[in-house]
């Protein structure tokens, strides 16, 4: 089971999701998409929050009031954090999270400390949690099959845009060529006035010579 909600509106459409039980916290962990943020409350035990982002945005970018929104969640959803003030988040993008076989259900690392942001939570606001109670629905996922479909479609954008690359680079050497071949002919054409000119004084006659002659 998934619970799925959504962040204050002046924030924007963003939604806020986590697992049920350290099982579906596992899945998560595995199945989760690189516009996925973790939280989690710092050093105790406590629910694995997920924020998604929309695409091009980074964690740098979340605004404070979505980070007030998923840090109030994660603290309400930590038995022993819940009952405490000043308790740390820690947060980081989906990618950062490692696990390995030694770790036990539920149990991630990070694949670089450095990525990882703590914010501080002073107390528990009520007003915020019960309106995100408000929006909660449950689901049964296939998380596996939401994954395939976010990596497909990432791979059809990739290959839209390779398309769209060569197709301008070869635009750009065709005009390349056009040009070549505009410099060639006004080259050719000099060349052909100057040999024209040359003949003329060959000839023994001025320009003026010709222009009397023809008139």
């Amino acid at each position: 089971m998934v619970f799925y909600y959504k962040a204050r509106p002046d924030a924007g459409d963003y939604t806020i999701y986590m697992g049920a039980d350290k099982n579906e916290n596992e899945e998560l962990i595995k199945y989760g998409l690189p516009e996925d943020v973790w939280f989690h409350v710092d050093k105790v035990s406590s629910a694995h929050v997920y924020l998604r982002l929309k695409k091009g945005e980074t964690i740098d970018t979340i605004s404070e009031a979505l980070l007030e929104d998923c840090a109030q969640l994660v603290k309400a959803h930590s038995i022993q954090g819940n009952k405490m003030n000043n308790v740390e988040v820690a947060y980081t993008p989906w990618s950062n999270l490692k696990k390995s076989p030694s770790m036990d259900v539920g149990q991630v690392g990070f694949h670089n400390p450095r990525m990882v942001r703590v914010l501080t939570v002073e107390k528990r606001v009520n007003d915020i949690i019960n309106r995100l109670n408000k929006t909660r629905v449950e689901r049964r996922p296939d998380l596996k099959a939401e994954k395939d479909a976010s990596n497909a479609a990432e791979k059809a954008e990739r290959k839209m845009q390779l398309k769209e690359k060569k197709r301008k680079e070869e635009l750009e050497r065709l005009e390349k060529e056009r040009w070549a071949e505009i410099r060639s002919y006004k080259g050719l054409m000099v060349a052909e006035k100057m040999t024209s000119n040359r003949q003329i004084a060959s000839a023994g006659k001025s320009m003026q010579e010709m222009e009397d002659e023809f008139v």
